[in-house]
């Protein structure tokens, strides 16, 4: 029962680290927002809006990417 305890910390705590990063950049970057990247499609008709964030995926992918790359290599 410990383990699963110390896991929801951990994972808690990873969740809050990302939601103040999130925010900051939010905060120091204005212009930047997920969604309205350069090269993300945006399709807007009467009633219906369609978003495909491409670039804001590929930036996603790559950055959990690195994070997991970097906590395999420091489990090693």
């Amino acid at each position: 029962m410990r383990d699963i305890g110390r896991l929801m910390v951990m994972v808690g705590l990873g969740v809050t680290a990302v939601g103040a990063l999130v925010w900051w950049v939010g905060v120091a970057f204005p212009g930047f927002r997920p969604g309205r990247l350069p090269g993300d499609a945006v399709v807007e008709r009467p009633g219906v809006s369609v978003y495909v964030p491409i670039v804001t995926m590929v930036l996603l992918s790559l950055l959990l990417t690195g994070v997991l790359w970097l906590v395999a290599w420091l489990r090693r």
